[in-house]
C-alpha cells in the first residue's frame, strides 16, 4: 500500500457514454458491481478493495475520475486533484441539494455495466468525494445494491446532502417500492461527514437508510500522507484507514459490503 499499484490485473478500457469517454479498469466475471475511486483517485487502496469485490464474484468496473490512477497520494498532488475537482463542471463539491453532473455518466456506466454482465442487476460504492454519487445512481433502474462510503459532499456543509429534494423523493419510492435499502458508512469522528448527514438522510429515505458509525479507534492510523495531513481524522472506511486483520471492525464493515452485493445481486 506504500507504492505505486500498476493495476495490471485488470483490463484497461475506454468506455464512453453520453459522449464522454473515460478510462475504466474492469476484471472479474459475475454481477457487475462499480466501484468509484475516493480522493484523490484510484489509491493502491482503492484497487485493493475492487480486488475484494472481484474476488468475492463480481465483475469490478473501477472508473478514472480523477487523480493519477495506482498512486500513493501524497499531499501536494492530492491538493492539487481535489481544487481541480472543486472548479470542474462534472461535480458539485460545494453547495446543498446539488447533485453531480457527472452522476448521470455514471448511471449510464452501470446500464452498459449490467448489459455486459447479466444477474439481477449492478452494486455500486462511493467513497469519500463519490460517496453521495451511490445514492444519485438510484435512479438508474439497474442500480440495487447502492453504498455510500463516509459521503463527504457538499464539502462546505458537512451537515447537508448533496440530492436534492425531488431526488430523495425518486430514490425513496424505488426504495419502498421494490423493497431495497442503502448501506452507509464513516468513522465518528470523521470531519468531513459528519453525524448530521446521516441524520438528514436518514429523515429522506427512513429504515431504508441502514447506517453504520464506526469508532475512530477502529480506523488505522498508518496511512499515507495525505490522509494524515490533509483529512487529518478517520475516514476511509475500506480502504485508507481500514485495518486488513481478522476481527477488524473495518474488516467487518468490508465483509457486510460484499454480503449485501451478494444477496442483492446474487452469485
Amino acid at each position: 500500500m506504500k507504492q505505486d499499484d500498476p493495476l495490471e490485473d485488470f483490463e484497461r478500457r475506454r468506455i464512453e457514454c453520453d459522449g464522454v469517454a473515460r478510462t475504466v479498469y474492469v476484471a472479474g466475471s459475475g454481477p457487475a458491481v462499480v466501484v468509484m475511486p475516493e480522493m484523490p483517485g484510484i489509491s493502491p487502496h482503492v484497487a485493493r478493495f475492487a480486488r475484494w469485490v472481484r474476488d468475492a464474484g463480481f465483475t469490478v468496473y473501477m472508473p478514472s475520475l480523477f487523480g493519477r490512477d495506482g498512486a500513493v497520494p501524497t499531499v501536494e498532488e492530492g491538493v492539487a486533484v481535489l481544487r481541480r475537482a472543486c472548479v470542474s463542471a462534472e461535480f458539485r463539491a460545494l453547495g446543498a441539494n446539488d447533485p453531480s453532473p457527472v452522476t448521470v455518466w455514471l448511471r449510464t456506466l452501470a446500464r452498459r455495466a449490467h448489459d455486459e454482465c447479466g444477474g439481477r442487476g449492478v452494486g455500486v460504492i462511493g467513497m469519500c468525494f463519490t460517496g453521495n454519487f451511490a445514492l444519485s445512481m438510484m435512479l438508474e433502474p439497474a442500480v440495487l445494491a447502492p453504498v455510500l462510503s463516509q459521503p463527504s459532499l457538499p464539502l462546505d456543509d458537512p451537515d447537508a446532502v448533496d440530492s436534492g429534494p425531488s431526488e430523495l423523493a425518486a430514490v425513496r419510492r424505488r426504495l419502498d417500492g421494490e423493497d431495497l435499502t442503502v448501506l452507509a458508512y464513516r468513522f465518528r469522528g470523521d470531519r468531513f461527514c459528519r453525524a448530521q448527514r446521516f441524520a438528514a438522510y436518514a429523515d429522506a429515505l427512513g429504515d431504508r437508510f441502514v447506517a453504520r458509525e464506526l469508532p475512530d479507534s477502529a480506523a488505522n492510523p498508518d496511512t499515507s500522507p495525505f490522509f494524515e495531513h490533509v483529512i487529518g481524522s478517520p475516514h476511509s472506511v475500506v480502504t485508507a484507514h481500514l485495518v486488513d486483520a481478522a476481527g477488524q471492525p473495518t474488516i467487518a464493515a468490508r465483509d457486510e459490503i460484499l454480503s449485501f452485493f451478494r444477496v442483492r445481486l446474487g452469485p
